[in-house]
């Protein structure tokens, strides 16, 4: 057995040795190495592989596995039900996230009131959010029927006449989906901006208010210059959710009547798991995966344009 008089250093210049100021900086890397390269390959592996299958014209029911190159990228251009995806993807998301930002800044002005069980009203008001999309999207295919749906039911108080079956023509069908997704995520998002609202002082207003500022005037000059970094921080990851959207189109119209609701991410789900045209379907994915990037990059660089 070595002593610990025979070794050759003291404690403190083996100490000195391994805790230097090097090895200092290296030590926390070190420890959190295991955890990023497992992130790394959950992340970057998915990714390269989608790509890769991306290239090659996979279709599992036809038995074809054949490398294609960028054939399936040059198909979706030409593909009307992806087209029409688009089209609706691109309504959905500038519609929803504009009465978003409209209704929840409203929303949650009301919420910032002080009046007598506000601290109730912001619990309920979350609910519509806490329920899954899924349960969501099924109450509001019963809703939006013609014969024994709520939403005509109410509308028959006043026009005992009306009919209007929601989910079977395309305008009232993807106005519906949208009203759907705006109750779903409304609160949420209203929820958020109201936390901004908290952080602005009460003695602003009460020194504008003594200036004859009115309560229109310091919203525009006060309240909505304030809280614009916290709107345009939520617009990020609420814009990409409305990209990624799959369940509620799922659950409510399953990309009814024919293709008119089925947004982008449902056409992929559809592609890979309905068709198994998986090679066309890594395609669209990449393509998506790509705007939701360059989304994401031009919404980061306004954002510290707007901070300078």
């Amino acid at each position: 057995m070595i002593s610990a008089r025979s070794f050759p250093m003291d404690k403190k210049e083996v100490f000195a040795v391994f805790v230097s100021k090097k090895s200092i900086k290296w030590i926390p890397w070190l420890l959190i190495l295991p955890v990023l390269l497992i992130r790394g390959f959950t992340t970057l592996f998915p990714i390269f592989a989608t790509f890769k299958n991306s290239l090659f014209d996979i279709r599992i029911l036809a038995g074809v596995d054949e490398f294609v190159g960028f054939k399936n990228y040059l198909k979706m251009f030409s593909d009307p039900k992806v087209l029409t995806s688009i089209r609706f993807t691109v309504i959905f998301v500038v519609v929803s996230m504009a009465l978003h930002i409209i209704l929840g800044i409203g929303l949650a002005l009301i919420l910032n009131m002080k009046f007598k069980g506000r601290r109730f009203l912001r619990t309920i008001v979350l609910i519509p959010w806490a329920m899954p999309t899924v349960v969501a999207g099924m109450a509001a295919k019963w809703a939006f029927n013609n014969d024994y749906g709520l939403i005509n039911d109410f509308i028959r108080w006043f026009a005992p006449s009306y009919q209007n079956s929601w989910l079977i023509h395309t305008g009232s069908a993807r106005a519906a989906v949208i009203a759907m997704d705006l109750w779903k995520d409304l609160p949420f998002f209203a929820i958020l901006v109201l936390s901004g609202l908290q952080f602005i002082s009460g003695d602003i207003y009460e020194a504008a208010k003594v200036d004859g500022a009115n309560g229109v005037q310091s919203f525009f000059r006060i309240t909505l210059p304030l809280i614009t970094k916290n709107v345009m921080t939520l617009c990020i990851p609420f814009t990409l959710w409305r990209l990624t959207s799959f369940d509620l189109v799922y659950s409510m119209t399953s990309g009814g009547p024919g293709e008119d609701t089925a947004l982008i991410a449902y056409r992929i789900t559809t592609e890979a798991f309905t068709n198994l045209n998986v090679g066309y379907a890594a395609a669209l994915a990449i393509a998506l995966f790509a705007v939701m990037a360059l989304l994401s990059w031009l919404n980061i660089h306004a954002m510290n344009k707007f901070n300078d």
